[in-house]
């Protein structure tokens, strides 16, 4: 191949892969083993000095799996990755490594409800205090700083109302304050952003939406920017002082600008040990093969469907960045040029009755908790995945009781106009 840098469609099919030296087999075999042969003594040793890179036990590190990050990494513009079970466990794994007892991390309020929930109550029990800000108002977060605050998290579009953030204005507050940005990229992947080229210094998914794409399999993942000075100020112990578990290893100064990744692996899934099975990340490899042509149909699906649902008389607002009457188009234009995303809400003028009522109608839309499938999903957050927020928060996440969210799939757009016509006039 020539010297010019492979396209993103390229890459969604042969990053991180090539055919298997034993077998010629072409696609990634599915290493469906727990453990790893050791060439000798020496070599065992070295490998768990994290003196030499290599396979030890599939909890640590498999080479399905292997491929997978160094797939997602190359889509995101990232240094490494770290592929992990679910996207719940790559949260954990990430803020471990920043967060001491006692610490503070700022997010935007505009989130996933099992993030809100994860954030709010379980990472209590860790010592760990999320402080709330609002990605509408940027000096939010800025009034947030503290000097206990390690990290910022946001969405790039915020699930569940599709609303686009200004990464690059948050970024600005993480670097003034001396802080890693990290975006949950789930609802855009890496087709429509990458939060990387806005500031972003680590970036995580849930495999599980749009990268798997298929409603089959449980997958997280985080990805190193390779921009982040770990050892400056002294804020980051876990990577910047000597671990003793690796003989005084540090790992900012051995690893580099891929330092974060490498934590995440020998400190967090190493001893926290959400491992993401080998079969699962060979399903989500299978899926990201088409990413490029699943999200522009998602797109174009999205915007007619979010269209057809603003002039419906039973309907009393629709949030869509895609539309140009919409609050977030300019930032949708700037960030997401190719497509809004997939995943929106619409409020109906009956209420939450109406919102309940609606997903009961449906017959062609799955009423189910989950996003990014190539079917399309329909739910009512009130009642299920916002449903242990009081009133006030949900409103303020984009939950409100009259609010329905709908993940757009890859069927015919005309009928999924017309079932929403059926359902709604019912």
């Amino acid at each position: 191949m020539s010297d010019r840098l492979p396209g993103f469609s390229t890459l969604a099919v042969h990053a991180g892969a090539q055919p298997d030296p034993t077998t010629g087999a072409r696609a990634t075999p599915i290493y469906q083993t727990t453990s790893f042969v050791f060439n000798d003594a020496d070599h065992a040793a070295s490998l768990f000095g994290l003196q030499a890179f290599g396979n030890i036990y599939t909890r640590i590190g498999n080479p399905t799996n292997a491929v997978l990050e160094e797939r997602v990494a190359a889509l995101e513009g990232g240094t490494a990755a770290l592929a992990v079970a679910s996207g719940h466990a790559a949260q954990v794994v990430v803020l471990q490594q920043l967060l001491q007892p006692g610490d503070e991390f700022i997010a935007a309020r505009k989130l996933y409800g099992g993030s809100i929930n994860q954030f709010t109550h379980a990472f209590k029990s860790f010592g760990w205090n999320v402080v709330w800000a609002d990605s509408d108002d940027i000096a939010s977060f800025e009034r947030a700083i503290t000097p206990r605050t390690k990290a910022i998290f946001i969405e790039s579009i915020a699930n569940p109302g599709g609303s686009i953030t200004d990464i690059e204005a948050i970024s600005t507050v993480a670097r003034k304050a001396g802080v890693p940005l990290i975006v949950d990229n789930t609802l855009a992947s890496p087709y429509l952003i990458r939060p990387i080229d806005h500031g972003a210094d680590i970036v995580v998914h849930s495999l599980t939406k749009f990268l798997g794409g298929h409603g089959n399999s449980l997958g997280g993942i985080i990805v190193d920017a390779g921009t982040f000075d770990w050892s400056a100020g002294g804020k980051y112990p876990m990577l910047s002082e000597p671990r003793p578990e690796y003989h005084g290893i540090r790992l900012q100064e051995t690893f580099g600008n891929f330092a974060f990744a490498i934590a995440c692996r020998v400190l967090g899934l190493r001893d926290l040990g959400p491992a993401l099975s080998p079969f699962n990340a060979f399903m989500i490899l299978t899926g990201i093969e088409t990413l490029p042509l699943r999200m522009q149909k998602h797109c174009d699906n999205a915007k007619a469907v979010a269209e057809f649902l603003a002039g419906h008389p039973a309907v009393a607002s629709v949030s869509y960045a895609g539309l140009a009457s919409d609050k977030y188009n300019q930032l949708a234009r700037k960030y997401a040029p190719k497509g809004a995303g997939a995943v929106f809400t619409f409020s109906l003028k009956g209420g939450y009755d109406a919102g309940v009522s609606l997903v009961s109608k449906l017959q062609l839309f799955s009423h189910l908790a989950n996003v990014g499938d190539t079917r399309s999903l329909v739910i009512h957050p009130a009642s299920t995945t916002h449903s242990q927020l009081d009133d006030a928060a949900k409103v303020k996440s984009g939950a409100g009781p009259d609010v329905v969210r709908l993940s757009i799939g890859i069927e015919d757009k005309e009928d999924l106009i017309a079932d929403l016509e059926q359902a709604l006039g019912a």
